[in-house]
């Protein structure tokens, strides 16, 4: 199956296809592993309105969802992400080193989040 544009319909045939988790042997272990996107996104909003970032928990979620769904996490996070989210995800994935330089995509257009940015470079 082609994926030209993913969207609310189809992304999870999209997330099936790129799902490789071994320990994962019944659908409610894919949908189990799918609400870690929800917590991502659960993570982010709460720092938008509060200021409160829960930087360890938010890679673990992310480093997870890496290791399950590989590259195909990138386009699922930005499509079940908000776009006011954008930039607190592209600090996250700046800091992981998982943003791919070539071919230019528009995620490259999207400002990075200075102050998550800062409080992640620390960790290092």
């Amino acid at each position: 199956m082609r994926f030209d544009e993913l969207n609310e319909n189809n992304y999870l045939l999209f997330a099936i296809k790129y799902y490789d988790n071994p320990q994962s042997t019944t659908k409610e272990d894919f949908f189990d592993d799918m609400k870690k996107f929800k917590y991502v996104k659960r993570l982010l909003k709460r720092y938008k309105k509060t200021g409160d970032l829960q930087i360890h928990l938010i890679i673990n979620h992310v480093i997870t969802l890496f290791n399950i769904f590989n590259d195909a996490t990138i386009p699922l996070l930005f499509l079940k992400l908000e776009e006011e989210l954008w930039p607190v995800l592209k600090s996250f994935l700046m800091f992981l080193n998982r943003i791919p330089e070539y071919p230019r995509t528009a995620l490259q257009e999207i400002p990075f989040d200075k102050y998550c940015l800062e409080q992640l470079n620390q960790l290092q």
